[in-house]
């Protein structure tokens, strides 16, 4: 283990002189701030990284990770990377990206006691019993689990929108923008599940408008 972490700060050291050899000044011009336009919202999963699969770099976006790319209104950690993106750095697009072969959405699927787990896997059973009917007619069962990876992304979507932040800024400036995509691990690729959220929000704007104000 102890090479490992040695490998890493080795890894470190040829990454910064790497960026100053391209641009001497890369650090004191990364050290200014961060004006990052995209809220990344990803699994925790180690084969899916942003930066990687994106091509972005630092500054490039603020990224929240957690397992299953969850966007729980109970949890502060994922409000708050939400509401200082929105309110403070003014970003205009929100990504929540979740990828086939989730564990998370896997584990979701299984009738098992999962201890600490099972609250936060909830939500993404919410999600199948939201859409059972649907779930329930494809047969293959990789083929029902990918569709219930698609489908949590969608819901998360959703809750994003749900939020009092992204409505208010929404209803003034048109933006942030929110997209729902899916990371194929087999192949690399990111699909836009073109998630139509003006219907869907057009639909659930009675129940979910903060704002006494219609969003469009």
């Amino acid at each position: 283990m102890e090479d490992q972490l040695e490998k890493l700060l080795h890894n470190n050291q040829e990454w910064i002189e790497g960026k100053l050899s391209s641009d001497k000044d890369y650090f004191k011009n990364l050290a200014k701030g961060q004006h990052p336009e995209i809220l990344y919202i990803g699994c925790s999963d180690s084969r899916v990284t942003a930066e990687d699969m994106l091509g972005l770099q630092p500054g490039d976006a603020f990224v929240h990770r957690n397992v299953a790319n969850l966007v729980n209104t109970t949890d502060l950690n994922v409000m708050s990377a939400i509401n200082y993106a929105v309110i403070h750095l003014k970003v205009k697009h929100i990504i929540v990206c979740g990828h086939y072969g989730c564990g998370g959405v896997k584990a979701a699927m299984e009738a098992k006691d999962l201890g600490i787990l099972n609250p936060w896997l909830r939500n993404i059973r919410d999600v199948y019993r939201m859409h059972k009917q649907e779930l329930d007619k494809i047969e293959l069962e990789t083929d029902r689990y990918n569709r219930l990876i698609e489908f949590n992304i969608i819901e998360q979507c959703v809750n994003v929108i749900k939020t009092a932040e992204v409505q208010q800024r929404y209803v003034v400036e048109n933006f942030p923008k929110v997209y729902g995509w899916v990371f194929d691990v087999n192949t690399g690729k990111v699909k836009d599940l073109n998630v139509n959220l003006r219907a869907i929000l057009t639909e659930i704007q009675k129940i979910y408008n903060l704002m006494d104000k219609k969003w469009f």
